[in-house]
């Protein structure tokens, strides 16, 4: 038997989780918490780790020089921080973080999943976690409320389900939004485009052709609709509207609106659509909404067709017809109860340009289509291939073979770039 801070306990139930949560129960009862909520972050991160490391001499804690530094590094986590979560959260190549239950956790990594050994002590301890997530934005989680969306200081997106809901145990999805933003040269470096392809979607930007980026979750849609928004001129008014706030603008005149959800009393709500029609009021050269997902649709689209040329959003759909579709679906949630054929009107005049882009089997972000509506034939809606990203296989590695080309098309717009001053070699269009 052996006394420990005025415990005794058997030598062999000692273990590092145990000694752990001790000396974190410890530390709750000895440091004054409010203290540390006046401090800055790094004199309270100095405050906490002299304090443990004074707490774990006094007990004289069984423990080596390594297992005292990850212990003080732990539990500063678990008191200023989200826990075992910290450690990838700081780490810049993780794009999504999946929890699965107290002692599951998957990260995706240059579009990838992967399984980690990270994991939580117990189903308690995760929920501990989530509610810190949670009550930083006001929300609350539990049985009358078991799910949840919620946004990280950083801009990452949180969402959690608990059960009844979720049946083997809290889950938490966060999808990463960190401060590096790509540019121009790294999305050619990496081979999402080609530098054809980016002048292209530049000069479209310039000469206010509306853009619709289509992709699946994952695909990068955000950070293709970043870097095209960021071709826009420093001389026009920008109206921003997103459910949660990503987009990173480095012009001068933004305006950036979000949406808000309801409060814990279920009043409160503000979605999409009304933002869009109150952008309408605000005197926007261009609105951009960060994905369009419901009844929006038809406001955003009238915006287009009504002085507001060049304005950008993204949408969920595996192709450039599939969006078509989707964008004729989200129109009817409005219940204006408009024609087909009125509706695919819209489509066809307000939207010029739409930029496919896939997460491939390999894990990389490709611009597979850029598509040019050309207007209707009938009751259907006219599309052409301007460029394309055509697959011829599959490496040793499990890497994607293919290469961009342009389709030989020459697009209609160039006439409309032409007259703004923008112009291209017919070359660059021609079939490789």
């Amino acid at each position: 038997m052996k006394e420990l801070g005025g415990i005794t306990e058997d030598n062999s139930s000692l273990n590092y989780p145990r000694l752990k949560a001790r000396i974190h129960e410890r530390f709750l009862n000895e440091v004054d918490l409010d203290s540390l909520d006046r401090m800055n972050e790094f004199e309270a991160r100095e405050r906490i780790k002299h304090a443990l490391v004074e707490l774990i001499q006094r007990d004289r804690t069984p423990v080596t020089s390594a297992e005292r530094e990850r212990m003080v590094e732990e539990i500063r986590n678990e008191v200023f921080g989200l826990g075992p979560l910290e450690p990838i959260l700081a780490d810049p190549t993780v794009s999504d973080i999946l929890v699965n239950g107290y002692n599951q956790v998957y990260i995706e990594r240059a579009g990838i999943l992967e399984p980690t050994d990270i994991s939580f002590d117990d189903e308690v301890h995760l929920r501990r976690i989530i509610d810190r997530i949670v009550s930083r934005v006001g929300r609350r989680v539990d049985e009358s409320s078991p799910m949840v969306d919620a946004r990280l200081l950083d801009g990452s997106r949180v969402n959690v389900i608990i059960p009844p809901l979720a049946l083997d145990g809290p889950t938490v999805s966060i999808r990463r939004f960190g401060g590096h933003t790509m540019t121009k040269e790294s999305l050619v470096e990496n081979g999402t485009l080609i530098p054809e392809m980016l002048d292209l979607l530049e000069a479209c930007v310039a000469g206010k052709l509306s853009m619709l980026i289509s992709g699946g979750t994952g695909a990068g849609k955000t950070t293709l609709l970043n870097l095209i928004s960021s071709f826009i001129s420093d001389k026009e008014r920008i109206v921003t509207i997103e459910d949660a706030a990503e987009l990173r603008l480095r012009q001068r005149h933004v305006v950036r609106l979000e949406t808000r959800p309801p409060n814990l009393e279920g009043r409160g709500e503000v979605r999409q659509r009304q933002l869009v029609i109150n952008a309408l009021r605000m005197r926007p050269d261009r609105i951009i909404v960060g994905e369009v997902r419901g009844a929006e649709a038809i406001d955003m689209l009238q915006a287009m067709n009504t002085g507001h040329e060049g304005s950008l959003t993204t949408i969920h759909a595996n192709s450039p017809r599939d969006a078509l579709s989707r964008l004729e679906t989200m129109i009817a949630m409005a219940e204006l109860n408009l024609p087909d054929k009125a509706v695919r009107q819209q489509i066809a005049s307000a939207i010029n340009i739409i930029v496919q882009i896939a997460r491939l089997s390999d894990g990389s972000r490709r611009v597979v289509s850029i598509s040019e509506i050309t207007g209707m034939e009938g009751p259907v809606v006219t599309l052409q291939e301007v460029f394309v990203f055509e697959r011829k296989g599959i490496d040793p590695e499990g890497r994607i073979i293919g290469h961009f080309k342009p389709t030989g098309v020459r697009p209609h717009f160039t006439d409309r770039l032409a007259a703004a001053g923008i112009h291209f070699d017919p070359n660059q269009f021609a079939a490789l």
